[in-house]
């Protein structure tokens, strides 16, 4: 009797290689992966938390334009789309998944280059990126308020003493065509590095609008240019300015009755970024007892978000059943402005009998959101306006004592004061000032010198905030700030001479206070949208990661995920049918599927030449948490045939080779103006892509 393997049990298999099998020892060693998220850099094998980390090798087998066709190599991290790209992530189920009228506070962050991008995800694009690094679980010590889920860190190319230069030229299905530039070395050499880059993508997008008689209304327009200065002063001083400019101009046209890939809209919207950063950076060694690093950071960003609300054009449908015309944009502008000072021990500057490393620091953030918001509906238009600052200040520390040559305890702590001040054009005003905590404390053993194992608790918080409506009660005007404590253990494991490297975590994540999206029906028959507290929720898994150069010609990369999660009970109102949705105790929360992986490797068949593919897939998970309206599992097939010689690279590429159909956003309500009966609607992920790249590296 035949039996066959599902991918999710191949991924656990994938998992479980190490123990039963043997290496070829002619194979190359693996190069070291060294991350910058934390405090000090390390090697990824030597970390102490559930990282991973994505290489621009794995950028480029699949031509990755954004994180968002990059970001399932990560086990437990998912996104939302319900834009032109994934704006928004999820880290072990907890995540925002959109952002409309209401300010919100990240539970996933984002940073560029040091730079806070948390809550613009657009801004993820990934030219010229040294590599992705995602942290998962609650980084309460080194980032506070904005990554109490976890944090995702892109991390851009350094100049070097080098002279370097990479050019790259895609084209592809979709009308699909994307060049870019990166030189870099010395202005003087050993005084004053430097690098730019200047980056372009465009393409008709996958979508199709029947109306208009168009195939480029979800079109993508991206441009980003960086540009890098390092200063080597002295000897001990090091002085790094860097240049962000984003011009992300999209489309937005995703949604229609049938969830398919062709719309009726006669409005399509837009999705854009308009972005220039910058970020100062001082390494100081003061002496051989203590390093000073300043890192001063100032984004100024111009974001639209419009759609078409009834995806359909005036005369769809007979006279009477309207509405005819709902056309609703965003415009917000955001200013973030950083400093972070901080202190660490040098080789000699370690305390407590030349035992313990520490880091002290102080880091403040100020932004300033302001929205402006027109809704056209039948037309009538209406215009909202609110403003919200807030001022995030903290004071970290974190010791790290060597209790043996083998045995490390950590000790983390986060003080962080945070003040907001909302105002809007409806006459309400409100602010808000707490005081937050969080931290970490947690051993690590070297076991030997291939393998080290970990344990720690740790805390993270988000900010409670305001539901902008002055129709709710008094009760629901605000929402409290949430906390997850989160226990979690891990092994890592570097084998056979360097040429397997593994990396699996356990954890266990209970949530205080969850913050859902909720509603209310009022007397008079309104239903009002709001951000809700529910009491506890909890979240549990492992994570497994293996990356295995098998001989000289075969190399294997995998990762799986796996995740239970659940929610105190609740209900939610749908508005427009008024249907109360009961949540019953422990169900999924939202955009937390029980299993993902990833299984890919690589072939080096010929002189020059390697093949590579990968599937990755998720389970279903719950597009909500106020109904019951699910995605469909999938399983996504990429591949790749590169030739490289010399300085020259061309990669023939597809992503979702198999023109799989799933769901990247997905809503529960009544929008058909025939029935207005609620109905589960959709957005699809990208079909077949393929494509060319040629690239070629000085």
């Amino acid at each position: 009797m035949q039996s066959k393997l599902k991918p999710i049990q191949l991924a656990i298999l994938a998992s479980l290689i190490p123990t039963t099998c043997f290496a070829d020892s002619s194979t190359t060693e693996l190069t070291p992966i060294i991350i910058s998220a934390d405090f000090r850099a390390a090697d990824l094998q030597e970390t102490t938390s559930s990282v991973t980390v994505i290489t621009p090798v794995e950028i480029q087998k699949r031509s990755a334009q954004h994180l968002e066709n990059a970001i399932n190599l990560a086990p437990n991290v998912n996104s939302a789309s319900g834009a032109s790209r994934a704006h928004y992530f999820q880290i072990r189920g907890i995540g925002e998944r959109s952002q409309f009228e209401t300010p919100i506070n990240p539970s996933v962050g984002l940073t560029i280059d040091g730079i806070d991008y948390s809550r613009s995800g657009a801004a993820g694009t990934l030219f010229d990126v040294e590599q992705v690094e995602v942290l998962r679980g609650p980084q309460g010590t080194r980032f506070g308020a904005s990554a109490m889920a976890g944090m995702i860190n892109l991390q851009s190319n350094e100049p070097t003493n080098e002279t370097e230069s990479h050019i790259k030229y895609t084209m592809g299905n979709y009308n699909t065509q994307t060049a870019g530039v990166a030189v870099g070395g010395a202005l003087i050499k050993d005084k004053l590095l430097g690098r730019v880059s200047i980056h372009k993508h465009l393409s008709d997008g996958y979508i199709e609008n029947s109306h208009l008689n168009f195939d480029d209304t979800q079109n993508q327009d991206e441009l980003t240019a960086k540009a890098h200065l390092k200063w080597l002063a002295t000897q001990d001083l090091t002085i790094d300015l860097k240049a962000l400019h984003f011009n992300i101009d999209n489309g937005y046209d995703a949604f229609n009755f049938d969830n398919n890939y062709t719309t009726k809209s006669d409005e399509p919207g837009k999705d854009t970024l308009k972005s220039d950063a910058l970020a100062l950076k001082a390494t100081w060694d003061i002496n051989s007892q203590v390093r000073m690093e300043t890192n001063l950071t100032h984004s100024n960003s111009d974001i639209e978000y419009s759609y078409d609300g009834d995806w359909s054009y005036i005369g769809e449908f007979a006279s009477g059943l309207g509405p005819y015309q709902y056309f609703d944009q965003y415009l917000r502008q955001r200013k973030n402005n950083s400093i972070d000072l901080r202190f660490l021990s040098g080789e000699q500057g370690k305390i407590f009998n030349n035992s313990t490393d520490w880091v002290v620091g102080l880091y403040q953030i100020n932004q300033d959101e302001d929205l402006n918001r027109t809704e056209i509906y039948d037309g009538f238009t209406s215009h909202y306006k609110s403003s919200f600052q807030t001022q995030n200040t903290a004071l970290y520390g974190q010791l790290d004592h060597h209790l043996t040559s083998k045995l490390t305890l950590t000790t983390g702590l986060r003080v962080e004061q945070y003040e907001s001040d909302f105002s809007d054009s409806e006459g309400i005003a409100n602010g808000n000032s707490e005081s937050l905590y969080g931290g970490k404390i947690g051993f690590s053993y070297q076991i030997n010198p291939q393998q080290i194992s970990y344990a720690h608790v740790s805390r993270g918080y988000k900010t409670g905030g305001i539901n902008n409506n002055q129709k709710l009660p008094n009760n629901l005007q605000t929402f409290e700030t949430e906390q997850l404590w989160n226990i979690e253990t891990g092994l890592n494991s570097t084998i056979f001479d360097n040429k397997l490297k593994t990396r699996i975590a356990l954890f266990y994540a209970q949530r205080e206070n969850p913050q859902i999206s909720s509603s209310l029906q009022l007397p008079s028959g309104d239903f009002i949208g709001y951000t809700a507290n529910v009491d506890t929720g909890y979240n549990y898994g492992l994570e497994a990661e293996l990356d295995w150069a098998i001989n000289s010609k075969w190399r294997l990369i995998s990762s799986l995920g796996l995740l239970n999660t659940g929610l105190t009970a609740h209900q939610y109102t749908d508005k427009y049918s008024g249907i109360t949705y009961y949540m019953e105790e422990g169900r999924d929360q939202a955009h937390a599927p029980n299993y993902q992986y990833s299984i890919g490797g690589e072939f080096s068949f010929a002189a020059n030449w390697t093949a590579s593919a990968n599937i990755e897939g998720k389970d279903e998970f719950y597009f909500s948490d106020s109904h019951n309206a699910k995605s469909s599992a999938y399983n996504l097939l990429n591949a790749s045939l590169e030739y490289m010689r010399r300085d020259w690279t061309v990669t023939l590429w597809s992503r979702n080779l198999m023109d799989t159909e799933y769901d990247v956003r997905g809503f529960h309500f009544g929008n058909d103006p025939t029935t207005w009966v609620p109905a589960t609607y959709t957005q699809k992920g990208a079909p077949r892509t393929v494509g060319l790249t040629v690239a070629w590296d000085y």
